[in-house]
């Protein structure tokens, strides 16, 4: 079942602020499988003088560019901070510009229509998208190449994460908080992580439930109990204990009878 992204206005205020702007989501929640499975983790290369890289060995239009993964299948772009996914559909006009811009030649499975395009030169999103695409990112293939932007690090650590060992989303989020420090400088990926914060804080809120948990079945464990009520038992009912003063009281007792009887005989003598 195929999904569109989520196209819809958020009103974000702050209390010194009386007005408010309008921000759209253009990249919906990552819960797509769109058929791309590697096996493990996927060679990137840099695309020259472009800050995103592709990868050159798959059968599958997939990048890399400010943080995320970018794929290009069945006439759709979606988006994923794993890659293999899950992946989140990205609306045409929430692409980012230099993921566009990627020439033609880096696609590793061009659909139809590119043919006839050059090779060197990224695809035409304007005659594909039509006019009210091509008015909303006017200028989208015009940009200065000697003031390209730092190209963001491959997030590497994923390498040791394929086949069974792949995370599910929620771990993926923890995984990535603690060992991928890039900030994002696109406001689309800056989203996208703003829409992935009430994942990690519900797994945060999990493991301290986890902890609590544990702690208090390590308090309350049966074994426990079992040994501090017979520790106390014994301490209550140990016969040199609890015996002792009725003994020397009966002992004293005796002693004291038997004395007196003896006294009174004497006295009779």
């Amino acid at each position: 079942m195929r999904h569109r992204p989520i196209l819809l206005s958020m009103l974000l205020g702050t209390a010194t602020c009386a007005g408010a702007q309008q921000v759209s989501i253009y990249i919906g929640q990552p819960h797509a499988s769109i058929g791309i499975n590697f096996p493990v983790y996927p060679e990137f290369v840099r695309v020259p003088n472009y800050p995103v890289y592709y990868a050159p060995r798959v059968n599958s239009n997939v990048f890399f560019y400010d943080g995320l993964y970018w794929a290009y299948t069945q006439d759709r772009w979606y988006a994923s901070g794993w890659y293999n996914g899950p992946w989140g559909e990205v609306a045409p006009e929430g692409v980012p510009l230099y993921v566009l811009r990627v020439p033609v030649r880096y696609y590793r499975q061009p659909p139809t229509y590119f043919s006839g395009w050059a090779a060197d030169a990224p695809p035409r999103w304007d005659q594909h998208w039509g006019t009210s695409w091509s008015q909303q990112r006017s200028g989208w293939d015009r940009w200065n190449r000697n003031s390209v932007p730092a190209a963001a690090p491959l997030p590497v650590y994923q390498r040791q994460y394929s086949g069974d060992r792949y995370p599910v989303l929620e771990q993926q989020q923890v995984l990535q908080s603690r060992q991928y420090s890039y900030r994002p400088r696109e406001a689309v990926v800056q989203q996208y992580y703003r829409q992935q914060q009430p994942v990690k804080a519900s797994v945060a809120t999990r493991a301290q439930q986890d902890t609590r948990t544990q702690e208090s079945a390590r308090e309350f464990a049966p074994g426990q109990v079992k040994k501090q009520q017979g520790a106390q038992s014994a301490k209550e009912f140990v016969p040199g204990v609890g015996g002792d003063g009725d003994g020397h009281g009966q002992g004293q007792g005796k002693g004291q009878g038997q004395g007196q009887g003896q006294g009174k005989g004497h006295t009779k003598d």
